[in-house]
């Protein structure tokens, strides 16, 4: 049996998806390198946005985190 058949449905799914799908699989089977190059990717993409846009590009990424900071806050706050 291979390991494609192994893993659920939505797991897969989510694999077929371009590139987000193929660098999450990257990570997951080839280790830990290659979250460091997304990182850096996204980075990069958010400073050319910042080149591109200018002050839009700045601030809509961070007001985009701000509900994912607040839930974060919650989470740490309940302990």
């Amino acid at each position: 049996m291979s390991t494609r058949a192994r893993r659920p449905i939505l797991l897969r799914l989510f694999y077929m998806i371009p590139f987000i799908g193929w660098m999450a699989r990257d990570t997951v089977e080839h280790g830990p390198d290659n979250l460091y190059y997304g990182v850096a990717g996204l980075v990069s993409a958010w400073g050319i946005a910042i080149m591109l846009f200018g002050y839009p590009g700045l601030i809509i990424p961070a007001l985009l985190l701000v509900p994912t900071i607040f839930i974060a806050l919650l989470v740490i706050t309940w302990g």
